[in-house]
């Protein structure tokens, strides 16, 4: 067979791949751990894997110290991961994302923190400091941080209209809360403040929701799941927590049981996970590939 022959086909049977997946159904499409997705109708886009901040209030994530910290991070983002979040109360983690994530373009990003609402007397003055802890004029998402009351829309009104003010001039794309407990959780369906909940939730309850906001018991898996239902069903964008039962989960049939639950469930958005290694990055954006192609 002559070049020129070779070539022919090669661009024929080329050419025929591309027309075939070009009218492959959406549905059909592969979808991974690094996708863009939308959080309900909030109009942010987040991968769905998140690099968290937060194990243990940040301490593992602290103990790598600012050099090997920096190197995960830079991992996550060439592996896809672009939605990177922390907190005020995982203490120093806010500093050491930034470090992390400085001279990388904020454009090609997302970044959610969260706020302490104990005794907040000056919201407006904390999101300015959280601007200058994270180097970054704005934030994707902004969440009141572990709602814990059954009235805490009422309690913490103050609070959420300081949010829907920065939201207004644009410091901040979206809003919402983060939930310890059912009953605060009752608060979170109809709720239409909330663009953005982060909440608890694996296949066995392992460090999820139950009456009491912080309790070694497992919580109600079917109520919460049943509720991030309602919640997402609303518009609210949902991110899953806790997935690893805050690396509880120590064998690997336990993570890849919790992964499979959640991204089965249809209506959690996106996830975050606490890392420590680049393996745990790859095992975790492979089995988040496996369930969602399953």
């Amino acid at each position: 067979m002559s070049c020129a022959e070779t070539s022919r086909r090669r661009f024929l049977t080329g050419a025929a791949a591309a027309i075939a997946a070009a009218a492959m159904p959406a549905s059909a499409a592969r979808r991974s751990a690094t996708d863009l997705v939308p959080l309900g109708r909030s109009g942010v886009k987040v991968t769905r894997l998140a690099f968290g901040t937060g194990t243990f209030g940040g301490r593992i994530q602290r103990e790598l110290g600012q050099e090997q910290f920096t190197r995960l991070v830079r991992y996550a983002y060439e592996r896809g991961i672009r939605f990177f979040e922390t907190a005020d109360s995982y203490r120093g983690m806010p500093q050491m994302l930034a470090a992390a994530l400085k001279g990388i373009p904020r454009d090609s990003y997302q970044l959610m923190t969260k706020m302490r609402w104990r005794d907040e007397a000056n919201p407006r003055a904390t999101i300015d400091r959280f601007r200058k802890d994270l180097n970054s004029e704005y934030f994707d998402v902004l969440l009141m941080h572990c709602v814990r009351t059954p009235a805490w829309r009422e309690e913490l009104a103050h609070i959420q209209d300081e949010f829907s003010e920065a939201k207004q001039r644009k410091i901040l794309k979206a809003h919402g809360a983060s939930c310890h407990g059912l009953l605060p959780l009752r608060a979170f369906p109809d709720n239409q403040w909330l663009d953005v909940a982060l909440l608890r939730v694996n296949h066995d309850g392992t460090r999820m929701d139950t009456i009491q906001s912080e309790s070694n018991e497992k919580g109600d898996v079917p109520r919460v799941t049943e509720t991030i239902r309602r919640v997402h069903g609303q518009g609210t964008g949902v991110i899953g927590m806790k997935l690893i039962g805050e690396g509880r989960f120590t064998k690997p049939e336990q993570r890849d049981a919790a992964l499979r639950y959640v991204m089965g469930l249809g209506t959690v958005d996106a996830v975050t996970i606490g890392f420590k290694s680049t393996a745990e990055i790859d095992e975790a954006i492979g089995r988040i590939n496996t369930h969602l192609n399953a």
